[in-house]
């Protein structure tokens, strides 16, 4: 491996887009990697400064630029120094009160509640014991 060059495995989880450089490494064997629009299937393959990857983190496609290799798998602040994110992750769309109330459902709909009834058997007259 040149100088100034690192496993991509280990970039990837110094950076902290995996949890586990197993993981990293897994993700990289699947061939769901690619760098500067290569697909890489080795996880001993070399990332440079100025390497573009573009990998897949839960439902998101990430687009990132490597600007330096790093030398541990520090906290957050020093990992986002790490690459320049050429893609940012859109923001998710917020569910309103109303629709992201569990069960929820229009008035009337389905079946009915225990108040709803005791009304209608009071409405009709019927008398239920026990």
């Amino acid at each position: 491996m040149s100088p100034g060059a690192i496993r991509i495995d280990k970039w990837l989880w110094y950076a902290r887009f995996f949890k586990s450089r197993t993981f990293a490494a897994r993700v990289v064997a699947d061939g769901q990697v690619r760098v500067n629009s290569e697909r890489v299937t080795k996880t001993h393959s070399a990332v440079r400064p100025g390497d573009v990857l573009t990998f897949p983190q839960g439902k998101d496609i990430r687009v990132v630029e490597v600007v330096e290799t790093g030398s541990r798998r520090g906290p957050a602040a020093e990992a986002a120094g790490l690459y320049d994110d050429l893609q940012p992750v859109q923001p998710k769309a917020t569910l309103s009160a109303k629709e992201s109330a569990a069960g929820a459902r229009e008035p009337g709909a389905g079946r009915p509640t225990k108040a709803d009834r005791r009304a209608i058997d009071s409405f009709t007259g019927r008398r239920v014991t026990g």
